[in-house]
């Protein structure tokens, strides 16, 4: 008896690990397999043609907090079973310009909770264009897209894309729209910007190719958009519509190659962009998301994608001014072009009983809505959900945040800073003082004019140049930093001019990044722009005419900034906003990290793509002769 009891337990002892690695998803990387193909084959003969229009929908959820009985969750759970919705978006309350991040153990629940309340395992997506930490705190910090370019190293974006699929299949989340495989060429674009890799199509192409590699190999789908090419357009799609003008030489050779590439790399999905491209479609009432012409015999047959085909979101005004008067016609005429997947209808019944009946009625035959919905069964098979849907939580501390991994987003934002002007009196810094470590309420800060520091900025409540000041002041205690955004820079206009006066040296970190619908009102309606706002603008060129030998300025995400104000003497990129350009702009105007960065993009009237100061480290040697400078032209 006591010997069978001893062999009973040893085989649960065994049997236990074996029982957890079933109960929860884990990461690797994406394959389906014949038993994934028949789970999948087998669960789209179960499902209704209600449950199955429901799959081809994927709706915001928001990675917070809520109580199960909560009025909030119970619209959300009963929205889910009501539209039978196969996948969501996980995002984070957006109130511009306010981004309200929250914890990873608050979205890994409700994402679990989602799928245990679900008929069917859920596909959870986000947009992780600078890594989890773009939604969630706690997470590995990435600068932006081209700063990636600016460093120059595929290496580079495969890590990124490693890291961001370990932390977010650690969450629950399975689906990156990302990467961003556009050309920005235009200088004006006011959307996309820092969110390319480039100018140059070869290399954006070769990092949206290294950032799949990474990201599949941990587990984690992606995304090449905004197909065909966002990049030469001078309007939001989320505001108007936005045209791609070239021919069709044009489009091959530049907005079209990353996306070879991508496909070449095993792109999991490609996003379709509510643009119009009339090389490629004449009708002027069909954007590239509702042109079977773009997305079919283009993007299937000639380019031979065979995966899943992803709406841009179907609330944008870029789509929504075409179907006013029916919004529901919007995703039936996306489907029918050829899209396997319906993001973010503007109205969600509206939208699904339209597709509904258009498959009841025959305009949507039921094979090519089979074939997109067993796209959708098998993906979620090859992410291995038909086995496990939950995420262990108790796991998100060794995962989120590793050490090595914040060390490698710092590397990658100190690489990307590029020296594009340099008149030799001002950089490197000196720090000077000691940092106080005065008693708690008891701390009195001095400041002095001898450094000045500006933030210009949208809004001076926002996280924008917070890191920033924290490091220059952890090497000038006495810095005066002054924080500048469009309502009040008159009214300091006086004070900033005393202390510029008295400075020194200045810095003035200029923060304007690419935002989805950034309403601005011009003479041709609402529009949407990333340069700095004629204010702003206006005190920054006043700072210049008074200051321009002893003042660097730092363009803390848009390159382009410096096309306005030819008289800058001493420029620096960091091509993002991120907190970790934030301290490397400090470490390079400190002489503390070698500056290597290369701009990927042109900058018109400043600097040619490639060009970059080379500097060594003060470190390295001392006296002026520290650094040894090379302008790299290409």
């Amino acid at each position: 008896m006591i010997r069978a009891l001893a062999v009973f337990f040893l085989l649960l002892s065994t049997a236990v690990p074996g029982m957890a690695k079933e109960k929860y998803q884990h990461g690797g990387r994406i394959h389906l397999d014949r038993d994934g193909e028949k789970w999948a084959e087998k669960t789209l003969r179960k499902l209704s043609l209600e449950e199955k229009v429901g799959e081809i929908f994927m709706v915001w959820v928001r990675a917070e907090f809520l109580n199960v009985n909560s009025p909030e969750y119970l619209q959300l759970r009963d929205s889910m079973r009501k539209y039978h919705i196969g996948s969501f978006a996980m995002t984070v309350r957006w109130e511009p310009p306010f981004l309200y991040r929250n914890q990873p153990y608050e979205a890994a629940e409700l994402l679990n909770r989602l799928q245990q309340d679900s008929k069917l395992p859920l596909l959870f997506a986000a947009d992780f264009e600078r890594g989890v930490t773009m939604r969630l705190n706690g997470a590995t910090p990435f600068p932006h897209a081209m700063a990636f370019g600016a460093a120059g190293k595929a290496e580079y974006a495969e890590a990124f894309g490693r890291i961001t699929a370990q932390e977010s299949r650690a969450i629950g989340v399975h689906w990156n729209f990302f990467p961003d495989a556009d050309v920005n060429s235009n200088p004006a674009n006011p959307i996309i910007n820092t969110r390319s890799f480039g100018e140059d199509p070869q290399q954006v192409g070769d990092l949206v190719a290294a950032y799949i590699r990474g990201s599949r190999a941990s587990g984690m789908m992606t995304t090449a958009k905004h197909f065909p090419g966002h990049g030469d357009t001078a309007t939001d799609s989320h505001l108007s519509l936005a045209q791609v003008s070239g021919d069709r030489a044009r489009l091959n050779s530049v907005e079209l190659a990353p996306f070879r590439k991508a496909i070449a790399a095993g792109v999991d999905s490609v996003m379709v962009a509510h643009v119009t491209v009339p090389a490629l479609e004449p009708d002027p009432n069909r954007v590239a998301t509702t042109s079977p012409t773009i997305v079919t015999d283009l993007l299937k047959h000639q380019l031979g994608f065979q995966g899943i085909v992803v709406t841009d979101a179907l609330d944008m005004a870029g789509l929504t001014r075409l179907y006013s008067a029916n919004i529901g016609r919007a995703a039936v005429e996306a489907f029918k072009a050829g899209s396997d997947l319906l993001l973010i209808p503007a109205d969600l019944e509206a939208s699904y009983n339209a597709v509904v009946g258009a498959a009841r009625s025959g305009e949507i035959p039921s094979a090519q809505l089979d074939a997109s919905v067993l796209k959708l069964l098998k993906a979620k098979a090859s992410l291995g959900l038909d086995k496990a849907r939950l995420v262990n939580v108790d796991a998100l501390p060794e995962i989120v945040g590793k050490p090595e991994n914040l060390a490698m987003g710092q590397q990658i934002a100190d690489d990307a800073v590029t020296l594009v002007r340099d008149n030799g009196k001002l950089m490197p810094l000196k720090p000077s003082g000691t940092v106080s470590n005065g008693l708690p309420y008891q701390h009195l800060e001095e400041v002095r004019n001898g450094l000045v520091a500006l933030v210009l900025s949208e809004d001076v409540r926002t996280e924008s140049g917070r890191a920033l000041e924290r490091a220059i002041k952890a090497r000038v205690p006495d810095a005066n930093v002054i924080y500048v955004d469009p309502r009040i820079a008159t009214a300091l206009s006086e004070v900033i001019w005393n202390a510029v006066d008295q400075a020194q040296a200045v810095i003035a970190a200029v923060y304007v990044v690419p935002s989805a619908g950034k309403a601005m009102k011009s003479a041709n309606g609402l529009t949407n722009s990333v340069s700095l706002n004629d204010v702003s603008g206006t005190l920054l060129q006043t700072i210049l005419d008074r200051a321009a030998t002893k003042t660097a300025v730092l363009a803390m995400g848009n390159p382009y900034v410096a096309q306005d104000f030819p008289a800058i003497q001493n420029y620096l990129c960091t091509f993002s906003n991120a907190s970790v350009s934030e301290l490397s702009a400090v470490k390079a105007l400190f002489g503390e990290i070698a500056i290597r960065g290369h701009l990927p993009v042109s900058i018109p009237n400043i600097a040619q793509r490639g060009a970059g100061i080379e500097r060594l480290p003060q470190l390295a040697e001392e006296g002026s002769q520290h650094a040894h400078t090379q302008a790299a032209q290409k």
